[in-house]
This record gives C-alpha cells, structure tokens and sequence, in this order.
C-alpha cells in the first residue's frame, strides 16, 4: 500500500555534496524542493579525506561559490587549515587547498539546509523512480510513500549496490557501514539504464595521542589565508597543521608479503578504481623502483582525536594496515581507530546523459555526483549545482543551462562526461582544460557571477559588490596605461628587485608587464585614489601581466564557438550519412551529439567524419530553406 506524501517541483534523492547544491540551488530558485535521503546525520558527509579544494578542484568549488553555491561559504565557515598550493607557478594552476572540521562542516551545512524555506528534509529510502507518459514524475519510498514532482535529481553517491572490502572481508553497505541502496540499483536497470561497477576507498584513521609528530615534517596552514567565497572578507578560525611522513621499504615488504590477501589482487574486488588516486598496495606495485611514498597526517577537526592517514588508502586485512602503519616514521606505535576500505558500487555510464545532466532515456529525472562516474567532493557539487539549477528551470518551464569548456572547469567536467564517458572514477585536473589560463582560480566570479545573477542565485547586494570590483580593477588598469612616468621614479625599484632600468618614461602598464615585477612594487609611486582590496590587485596583476596570452586563448574560443553554433538534430539519422566510418555512427547514434563542436570530441569521430557530417548538415539546411 502506498500513500502520498506531497506535490513538489523538484525531488533531490541523496544529501552528500551533490544533493545538497542539487537541493539548495532549486528552492533559492523558487521551486518547492524535496530532499529525501537515506540518514539525515550523513548531510554533507565527508567519507573521505576531510579536505576541500586543490588543483582544479578548487577552482570548481570558486566557480560553485560564483553562481551562487553553498560549498565555498560552508568550508570558510569550518576549516581547520587553509593554503594556497602551486604559488610558485603560474596563476592557472594556482589552487586553493582547505582542511575542513569534517564534523562541523556537515552540521553546518545540514543548519543552513534546514533554514532554507522552501527546502523540506525528509529520512527515507527511495527505492523505485514513478514513471508517467515516458517521464519521471516522482519517487517512491521503502516505507510506500509517494513523492511527485516535475523533476527528480539522483546524488546516490557510492550507495547503490555498495559493497565494503576489506582483506578476506565482504559485506554490502554504503561508505561509514551506512545501508546501501539495493532496490534502486535494480529499478534503474529495469528501466533500461546501462550501470557499470566502480570502485574507491579510504585509508585508516589514527588516534592523535599515539603519533610521534617529532618524527615527522610539519606543514602549516598560510598565515594570510584566502578564502573560497567572494563573500568571505576575513576568519578568525583557528589552523591546525597536518604532518608530512613517507613509507619506507618496510611498509612495502610488509605490502609485497601479503598481495596474495589484497582484495585488489586477490580477484575480491570487480569494480575499477580510480587512477589518480591508487591505494598503496597499488602504489607499491606500479612503481616499484620507488622506496618511499608521501603520507600527510590529517586531523579530522577540533575536537577529535582521530588522524587521517592521506597517502595510504587500502583494503588490506585489518592486522595488515596495522602492521604497514607501524613501519612509518612516527607512527611506530600508532593504534587504528577506523580502518581502511575499499566500496564497490553501481555508477550510471554519464554518456546516457545531455549536456544539462537530464537523462536521455528519461526526460525529467537529471543525475550527479558519483552516481555519475566522478570521484571527489568538489567534482560532486558541482554536478549538483548544475543538475539542481536545470531540474528547477525544466520544472519552471524554462530552458537548461549549460556551461561551456572555456566558460568553466564545470564545463569541462560535465562535458567529458557526456561527450567522452569514463571507464574509470573520473577525476578533475588542470591537464584536462585546454582553456586554463581562462579558468583561472582568481576570476571565477568575473565568468560565473553574471549567470548566477541570470538564473537567480545572486542576490542585489552581492552583485553590486561584483560590478563595481569588475569597474574598480577595469578603471586600474586603463590608469596604470594612461600613468607616464620618468626613470627616476621607476628606477630605484627596479634596482632594488634586480630589474633592468629604463632610461625613457615610461607607462606603469609597461613596467607591470615585466615578471619580476608586481603590483605591489608599483603601487606606491603614483598610488591610486581608489581603495583596492587584495582581490582587486591580484586581478589587476593577472590580467596586465597575461594579456596577450589570454587574447590569444579568446581567438581560438571564438573560432570554436562557431562550431558550437552548428546544431545536430537530435534525432539525426546518422546510419544514413554517407561516408561516416561505422565507428563514428555508432558512436553519434549513441551520445547524439547537440552540436558539430562537442560531435568533434567524441573519441572514435575523426576529422574526416566532422566534414562530412558538415557537408550533410549543409545539405539538409539548404533544403529546409527551399521549403521554407
């Protein structure tokens, strides 16, 4: 027997990070959100590595925080330690690195969810989709409770099939030994969506007092620290440190010996793993020639005294873990307090998806986070903002919204993704954009704020903060071209930092753009009349110092674009395109392509097929204007 438990817009099953963007996003939308999950003390849950951020994946949680995003204001509300990575390389592969109090992170972000006044929590497991006409309208719980709505995201995480591994160990659970979500997997597949079988884990967690920190190098937080959101101006958190160590040819031994009781190698395990983020047995594998491995010792937050063992997941037997922990330099007496996992689970193969993350197989139901064959908080929320941003607009009525790979690492995320698929946890890195001197950490807002505005989640306030820091760094820059100075008031600078002097005038422009010379070099001989924050410099620095580089990077985003004008039909026949290679029509005819630009990125299309099917497409459009 089933009975209603109400009517929303929009229906979020799952509350880690991409269930709560999801949720968020569509109730500040307007929409009357519903979010169902399995245990409401798991919202945004850190499983993992107690951590926010880094290479690429800081820059998504900036990109989050621009378009109007929960996760940047949540972690500089609760981090433990903040720094800023890669400072000694350009400003693309700057990136900023935050250790969260995993315990007040979650309750911080459950409070703000609670607050939300068109959101509504519920504790429940969805276990069949409601099927209407073709389209999700709703879901169905194991207690027989009936949801509708006009669109339903799926964030199920690692839950569906889980499965934990540890040693000769096997069990069916979600991460932590939560319930998994068994029925759900199997409704999914009844409905005709292709699963595949993915696998990550976790290394063990250490208790602090048993740790011998002299051993080890510390590795403090910044002491000017940045901050994820545009909206944070300061903290006054306290910084912990974490602990540099390495494993030594005793932890290897010790893993070598005992390979014949690793489920990786053992056959216990299916699922693949995600590559740049391999356990240490597979470490110690792969590189062999290598004698040791970083390890980083992380606290987990405040108040506890539970260390984070960063370098060393496994699912070695319990006695094993214990055994290789007591080989590293300071922790030759260290006691487990949780072991290291691996978890097996079902992921939807993300090809099935359009470019907004609704599914193709079903219109109204959209997909995110690990679900969708990604691993990582970070690549997680920003799924879920945009599936939760989408799922709102199809319920208002309005058309998706979709991010282009010059536009964001979101973009690029979710494009690789629905274009490329993944055959393993797909991990976000700088490498994979080729646009990075664009998407840089610093300039999130300047992309992103302008369409968080368009869509709802930036308010007046903040968009008027936003505008006049675009106007304020715009009007820098025009007076630092317009500044003409003589060599006797550049020159003392420049040979107090090693630069070659100038014997004209000069523009302060010109003299900016040299390496060696920053904004703060410059700043106090014709100053400014106008108040500049740390942002604003930073900004204006970038942006003078790179701008030919970036003018270059904008030419070949403007050439692409015109290839993403192109639009594919989707229900092209692409079997009767002439001269298609059978492998690129069977590749279209499965992802269906929305434009020649992101056909030209499927793997398995080559060149030869883009100019034919440009040629057709020409064809069919000259025809439509005959009959036109």
């Amino acid at each position: 027997m089933t009975y209603s438990g109400g009517e929303f817009d929009v229906i979020v099953v799952g509350a880690g990070h991409a269930g709560v963007e999801s949720a968020l996003a569509a109730a500040r939308m307007g929409c009357k959100t519903l979010m169902v999950t399995i245990n409401l003390d798991m919202v945004a849950f850190m499983p993992c590595n107690p951590s926010i951020g880094g290479p690429a994946k800081g820059h998504v949680v900036r990109e989050i925080d621009a378009l109007g995003g929960e996760m940047g204001r949540n972690i500089d509300k609760t981090f433990i330690q903040m720094r800023m990575l890669n400072t000694g390389k350009g400003p693309a592969v700057h990136a900023l690195r935050a250790q969260a109090d995993k315990f007040d992170y979650q309750q911080t972000m459950k409070e703000t969810m609670e607050k939300e006044r068109n959101l509504t929590m519920r504790q429940g497991m969805v276990e069949e989709l409601i099927v209407e006409d073709g389209k999700c309208v709703g879901v169905l719980t194991k207690t027989g409770t009936r949801y509708t709505a006009k669109s339903v995201v799926l964030t199920t995480g690692t839950y569906l099939r889980g499965k934990i591994i540890m040693g000769e160990l096997m069990y069916e659970s979600g991460p932590n030994n939560q319930q998994p979500s068994v029925r759900l997997a199997e409704h999914l597949r009844e409905l005709g969506f292709d699963l595949v079988r993915f696998k990550t884990g976790t290394p063990p967690r250490v208790h602090k007092d048993t740790i011998d920190f002299s051993k080890t190098e510390i590795q403090p937080g910044d002491d000017k620290p940045k901050f994820f959101s545009y909206e944070t101006k300061g903290s006054t958190n306290e910084q912990l440190p974490c602990w540099l160590t390495y494993t030594s040819p005793d932890t290897h031994q010790i893993i070598n010996d005992n390979l014949h009781r690793a489920p990786m190698f053992s056959g216990l395990i299916e699922g693949t793993g995600p590559r740049y983020c391999p356990s240490i047995e597979d470490k110690v594998v792969r590189f062999s020639d290598k004698s040791k491995h970083q390890i980083f010792l992380e606290p987990e937050g405040k108040n506890t005294a539970e260390y984070y063992v960063q370098g060393l997941s496994t699912s070695l037997p319990e006695d094993v873990q214990l055994s290789m922990l007591r080989t590293i330099a300071g922790m030759e007496k260290v006691e487990i307090m949780r072991n290291g996992y691996a978890i097996e689970y079902d992921a939807m193969v993300p090809t099935q998806l359009w470019p907004t993350l609704e599914t193709k197989l079903l219109p109204g139901l959209f997909t995110a986070g690990q679900l969708n064959g990604t691993s990582g908080y970070e690549e997680a929320a920003g799924q879920g903002i945009m599936a939760g941003i989408n799922a709102a607009r199809k319920a208002q009525g309005l058309d998706g919204i979709v991010l282009d790979r010059s536009q964001g690492y979101i973009g690029v995320l979710i494009d690789d993704l629905v274009t490329k698929g993944t055959n393993e946890p797909y991990r976000l890195l700088t490498s994979r954009a080729e646009y990075r001197l664009l998407l840089r950490h610093d300039n999130a807002d300047l992309r992103l704020t302008p369409i968080g505005r368009e869509i709802g989640l930036i308010g007046e306030e903040r968009y008027a903060a936003f505008l006049d820091k675009k106007a304020k760094v715009d009007a820098e820059i025009e007076r630092l071209r317009k500044t003409k100075v003589h060599p006797d008031q550049v020159n003392p600078m420049l040979e107090r930092i090693g630069s070659a002097v100038i014997n004209n005038g000069s523009d302060l422009l010109t003299i900016l753009r040299r390496p060696e010379v920053s904004y703060v070099d410059i700043e106090p001989i014709v100053p400014t009349e106008v108040a500049l924050d740390e942002e604003m410099k930073d900004q204006v620095e970038v942006q003078v110092k790179y701008a030919g580089y970036i003018e270059k990077q904008m030419a070949h985003v403007e050439r692409l674009k015109k290839m993403e004008k192109k639009k594919l039909p989707e229900d092209l026949a692409y079997e009767e395109v002439r001269g298609l290679a059978m492998e690129a029509k069977q590749k279209l005819a499965a992802i269906r392509p929305l434009s020649i630009g992101q056909a030209s990125r499927i793997s398995g299309v080559t060149p030869a097929d883009i100019s034919i099917l440009l040629v057709y497409l020409e064809q069919v459009n000259r025809v439509a204007a005959v009959r036109g």
